[in-house]
């Protein structure tokens, strides 16, 4: 922003009034705001890496029915968010809102939760997209599928992270135009996958297969698709694959301080992803169950979507398939990157993290270059367990992937209800911004609320007999270990709280304050240019850069 300008920008005003000069650049157009929640959620990404969740715990019935249900239930808690994003536009996003609507202590809590969530989406959409680079290069080169190796995966999945750095470094102009890019690639990609599904296969699977198909390869209740366990144990295991997939769309709020008319644009941007990727998931999906050619082959291979695709394709247009989704994937992964270095970014700027001026220091491109570098390390270390190969029911599974989702889902979707619930509570006290719910908060926040504590206690459970440790197969590599990262990380914290933060973190700072008596940044600017002919309040807020 030039300090010539005369005139703080609504935006700026907004964000002075919420105690915060303008230090990122404002670079982002509504359409880019959208693009990166709708880049996070990526359904070039999630229906293809996380597929297995739902074909596993459900089948076909799982996914054709669970997906829009779902979907519904996600949009209500976006909703809601986006009603929190219009009053209180800042990149910390939730532990601001927490901190406003309820308590120091509840704002400390929630935004560990949400980077938490945000990193463990990083690091499972990046280990997604190496999966898929792996297995696209298998498609062109015989000599590379034939020598299968999780070490050759993992070291992929590091050289995305350290391409995904290196791009995310250079500018936030630059990964605003990446994420519009994204958006028609998304689009495009799709529309050309769903019509490739259809009119090359020479066999298609009938609607009772893709609407009535049970399929139970968890290994508990040996495999019955019947009775109340597959209902209330096995079948709400499928809920993880849209969840996780129609997530990280708090993206719009981490990106409000550099969107332009964030107020509006950024609430928008967070229902209208949802909404969209919801529908075109669903296409996406059906396309993909249509086209099964062997439900049984595909169960034999861990529900791979890879194995649905090669059933229906022949080289080239598998190649093609694997190609678009490669892509969307990486795109994918860098959208996650950014969302969660901003929030670490405002999340530091409080004080909140250790080496906090580390993280908030900015490159010449205004871009938080540590907060970088930092969450592609945590990212490595939180998927190390994916290392160690697993089998159930004689099926390859990615049990230490399927706990990182699982990880991101609990994370972010906590740290959503917190200040959801604290809005909730306030009603009519809440200074609502440009986009709001009026009176439909009432039953749109109970509802979020409840979905939220349903999801969370699924994500929670085990995974496979021998993750149970009650059950004679027991063994460590078979643990969803999302309680012990998720419980964990919750008693580090109430250690820290009690120990030393509650004595340190006062939440949000202000780091500009108006005078006694002034209601807002324009009166601020105002009595500046009063006392200082010739500068101006921009210049104050901003020079400081």
């Amino acid at each position: 922003m030039s300090v010539t300008q005369t005139h703080l920008s609504d935006d700026d005003e907004t964000l002075a009034t919420l105690g915060y000069k303008p230090e990122l650049n404002r670079s982002w157009s509504g359409f880019s705001n959208f693009a990166i929640s709708f880049s996070v959620i990526s359904i070039l990404s999630g229906p293809f890496i996380s597929f297995f969740i739902g074909w596993n715990n459900g089948g076909p019935m799982a996914i054709s029915w669970g997906w829009p249900i779902v979907s519904i239930l996600i949009l209500v808690v976006g909703l809601c968010m986006g009603e929190l994003v219009s009053a209180m536009p800042t990149s910390g996003g939730m532990y601001f809102w927490a901190a406003k609507l309820g308590s120091i202590r509840s704002s400390y809590f929630t935004g560990w939760l949400d980077f938490l969530g945000l990193l463990a989406i990083v690091a499972a959409v990046a280990y997604g997209a190496a999966t898929f680079v792996d297995v696209t290069i298998s498609s062109f080169i015989d000599s590379w599928a034939a020598g299968y190796s999780l070490t050759r995966v993992f070291l992929i999945f590091i050289a995305v992270l350290a391409v995904v750095t290196v791009l995310s470094i250079f500018s936030s102009h630059l990964l605003a135009m990446f994420n519009s890019i994204s958006v028609w690639w998304h689009v495009i990609g799709v529309a050309a996958i769903i019509a490739i599904l259809v009119v090359v296969p020479d066999h298609h699977a009938g609607i009772s297969d893709v609407f009535l198909q049970r399929i139970n390869n968890t290994g508990f209740f040996n495999g019955s698709t019947s009775g109340l366990g597959f209902l209330f144990i096995v079948l709400p295991l499928s809920v993880i694959f849209p969840q996780f997939t129609i997530t990280g769309y708090d993206a719009s709020c981490h990106m409000s301080e550099e969107t332009v008319g964030a107020s509006d644009s950024a609430a928008k941007g967070i229902w209208q992803a949802i909404a969209y990727s919801a529908v075109g998931g669903w296409l996406l999906l059906l396309a993909m169950l249509f086209a099964v050619k062997d439900s049984g082959a595909v169960s034999a291979a861990g529900g791979s979507s890879v194995t649905v695709l090669s059933q229906a394709l022949g080289s080239p247009w598998l190649q093609l398939v694997l190609v678009i989704s490669t892509v969307g994937q990486c795109f994918c992964a860098m959208a996650c990157m950014t969302s969660t270095t901003r929030m670490l970014f405002a999340f530091s700027r409080d004080g909140a993290v250790p080496g906090a001026r580390l993280w908030t220091r900015l490159n010449k491109s205004d871009v938080p270059i540590y907060s970088v570098m930092l969450v592609a390390v945590l990212a490595i270390v939180l998927t190390l367990p994916a290392l160690v190969q697993v089998d159930v029911n004689g099926a390859p599974v990615p049990v230490a992937f399927n706990a990182v989702v699982s990880i991101g889902v609990v994370g972010l979707y906590l740290a959503f209800a917190i200040p959801i619930y604290q809005r909730w509570r306030a009603g009519a006290e809440f200074k609502v911004g440009k986009w709001n719910l009026g009176r439909h908060y009432r039953w749109l926040g109970a509802i979020a609320i409840v979905e939220i504590g349903v999801t969370t206690v699924i994500a929670m459970l085990p995974t496979s007999p021998g993750g149970a440790p009650w059950n004679d197969g027991f063994s460590w590599k078979y643990v969803n270990y999302t309680p012990l990262v998720v419980g964990g990380t919750l008693l580090a914290l109430w250690f820290a709280w009690r120990m030393r933060v509650k004595n340190t973190y006062t939440g949000p700072r202000h780091t500009i304050d108006l005078p006694e008596g002034m209601s807002s940044a324009d009166e601020l600017e105002l009595e500046y240019e009063e006392h200082h002919p010739g500068h101006h309040a921009h210049a104050e807020l901003t020079d400081a850069r």
